[in-house]
């Protein structure tokens, strides 16, 4: 199916029940980790730009934003970030969403190998649709912004463990929404350069335009790191706190492919320990519930930490197409000789192990204190769009 056909999906889009529920939820958890990030410095580095760039940005500083994993995105930084600064709501974000998980679908698992940032690639003409439907635009208007978006649809996994992968997140949502004033101010565009960025960009698939707003739903992390480290962690919290003095030997067998985005083994920062397979199952196993503080250069100096890297080693199936490719098993080699080894398919916050309301109200209170957990999590999107105005103000965004 021709991409610009997804134009004139968004523009027909009718949300069911189901897809407002989802939007409820992704809209309160992107909430919650864009006001927890206030103290990063991209908070602080992004000051006086657009609305857009500042919350996409701010809001994956944490890497703890939610994931749409056949099309290996995030979709909901992204997504609602554009929508809020164009004034939008639900219906305009699940336009948005759709288009970005069939898109990051239809780009492919190879796309996403050869070192591309599919949340970028994406996510830019996403943010364009959500941002082009908030202003008012039919289906002819969001395909020039869609065209409008192309320059900017683009990013790189050489950027994960620093600013650069949050910043491009921000860059992405930035140029959607500076497309869609474009093309509200009546900037012409061909939306057949749509086809033709595709298929520079090795697009593999077709594009499905039939079921929900998203397609097999969002994947929401509990621990702020790559969602590559999240079934990791939760394998190794299964044998909870260890002391490290009776760990003689730590082993971790993943899919080949889970390592895709995992570049930085031996982290000196606390942003490449987000990247890290090691240090992760490190922080597990001493943390017990890895937090933002297990992610902080502090924490990566630990001595325990040091031992631990040390002891672990990867051992990879090969092959496998994405993060989640077949299960990940960690075992542990005591002091005392014995080893034992625990395994999963799946973590929690997984659409197969969806979260549940205790899971996302713990999140939530740890994200942003329990003084402001119920007005995140019940804030609509105008709400939503004041708060943020408030926390991280804007220059206003102009064509």
């Amino acid at each position: 199916m021709p991409v610009p056909e997804l134009a004139d999906w968004a523009a027909a889009f009718e949300p069911t029940a189901d897809d407002r529920a989802l939007a409820r939820h992704a809209l309160a958890d992107t909430l919650a980790v864009t006001l927890a990030a206030r103290d990063e410095p991209v908070a602080a580095r992004t000051a006086g730009l657009p609305a857009a760039l500042r919350w996409a940005a701010i809001g994956h500083a944490l890497d703890f934003d939610d994931v749409h994993l056949p099309s290996t995105s995030h979709l909901s930084v992204v997504c609602a970030s554009a929508t809020l600064a164009a004034g939008g709501g639900a219906r305009a974000y699940l336009a948005a969403a759709g288009v970005m998980a069939r898109l990051g679908t239809a780009l492919g698992w190879e796309h996403y190998r050869r070192g591309r940032h599919t949340t970028c690639s994406a996510g830019a003409l996403a943010a364009s649709v959500g941002a082009a439907l908030s202003l008012g635009l039919d289906g002819d208007g969001i395909a020039r912004a869609m065209a409008l978006a192309v320059p900017a649809a683009g990013g790189l996994q050489g950027t994960f463990g620093t600013e650069g992968k949050p910043l491009q997140v921000g860059f992405a949502a930035d140029a959607g929404v500076r497309a869609a004033r474009l093309a509200a101010a009546g900037a012409s565009a061909d939306p057949a350069v749509l086809d033709a960025w595709f298929e520079l960009a090795d697009g593999e698939g077709d594009i499905e335009l039939s079921g929900p707003a998203v397609p097999d739903g969002l994947a929401v992390k509990l621990f702020p790191c790559c969602y590559a480290l999240q079934r990791p962690v939760a394998t190794a919290r299964l044998f909870g706190q260890v002391p490290v003095a009776s760990i003689a030997g730590v082993e971790v067998v993943v899919s080949e492919s889970t390592l895709q985005p995992l570049i930085r083994d031996l982290p000196r920062t606390g942003l490449q320990a987000k990247f890290s397979l090691p240090y992760a199952v490190a922080a597990a196993l001493i943390d017990g519930f890895p937090t933002a503080a297990s992610f902080t250069d502090e924490a990566v100096a630990r001595p325990g930490v040091a031992r631990l890297l040390d002891a672990t080693t990867v051992r990879t199936v090969p092959g496998g197409a994405g993060v989640l490719a077949g299960d990940t098993a960690v075992g542990i080699r005591f002091a005392g000789g014995r080893t034992e080894y625990r395994t999963l398919a799946v973590p929690a916050g997984h659409p197969r192990a969806p979260a549940g309301p205790e899971e996302r109200a713990a999140k939530i209170v740890g994200c942003v204190g329990e003084e402001w957990a119920a007005r995140v999590s019940s804030a609509d999107w105008h709400e939503a769009a004041r708060i943020l105005a408030r926390a991280y103000p804007a220059t206003a965004a102009t064509p």
